[in-house]
């Protein structure tokens, strides 16, 4: 059975002292809920994944980097190892977000590197793909949204995809206030899993968790939340403030 999952994008938002509170708040909120079967992530920056990551030991709260280097080490100014990650017991990472592809150039070429990277070092991945606005109206979105994961995951054998979360990002709904509507969602989502089940075997779409990205809030995530190929969300702006991303947790 495939996890429902709450995952939240912090971005370059937060300092130290601001994750200690979030992560105290975030905790204390999310004590005693009942959560069969659903999972909390964090995405805090570099910075604070140490804090976080001790902060919620022995908590079902969980720890994602925002991003890694396709290297191993090396000369790479600035940039974040795989092991650097694990160094710090984050088992979780973002790739291939929206914002890595815009303003850092990253290709679905490169992005198949950084997952084979992660994958060898035993790091799960939260792997984002999404089309365009100009893809949308142009009715190019199902062809975007198939190249880029066809690119970048479809060299990995079955066994590899139980590390694999998809999240789908509608890029002209991101921080634009604009949603795609629930039908929207659940098109793609149904569309993406029919498009893994046709490269591999049925159990592999079936169990692989496909979240949706955009712009999700308290007010409208029960309804998408509740289209039968939305597993839950990527979240950004509502991540930010502990109540409201517990109430995401709660409506899925």
């Amino acid at each position: 059975m495939r996890s429902k999952i709450v995952a939240g994008n912090w971005k370059m938002n937060k300092t130290y002292g601001e994750t200690k509170k979030f992560v105290n708040e975030l905790k204390d909120a999310v004590k005693g809920l009942k959560l069969k079967n659903t999972r909390m992530i964090i995405a805090p920056p570099f910075t604070n994944l140490q804090k976080a990551s001790k902060k919620t030991k022995d908590t079902r709260i969980e720890v994602a980097a925002q991003n890694m280097h396709q290297a191993e080490s090396g000369a790479y100014t600035g940039e974040i190892s795989a092991s650097m990650i694990k160094s710090v017991h984050v088992k979780t990472v973002i790739l291939g977000h929206s914002e890595r592809r815009e303003y850092f150039g990253e290709t679905n070429e490169l992005l198949a590197q950084k997952v084979d990277t992660a994958l060898k070092n035993d790091l799960e991945i939260i792997f984002c793909f999404g089309e365009v606005l100009e893809d949308r109206k142009d009715e190019n979105h199902f062809k975007v949204v198939e190249e880029q994961i066809r690119k970048a995951l479809f060299h990995l054998t079955s066994d590899q995809w139980k590390k694999i979360i998809l999240a789908y990002e509608p890029v002209w709904a991101i921080g634009t206030g604009e949603t795609a509507s629930p039908e929207q969602a659940q098109e793609m989502h149904a569309f993406i899993r029919e498009l893994v089940a046709e490269r591999y075997i049925s159990d592999v779409s079936e169990n692989v968790s496909i979240l949706y990205g955009g712009s999700v809030k308290p007010a409208n995530a029960k309804e998408i939340f509740s289209q039968e190929d939305v597993d839950g969300g990527l979240i950004g702006g509502a991540a930010l403030n502990a109540e409201d991303f517990t109430a995401l947790i709660k409506a899925i």
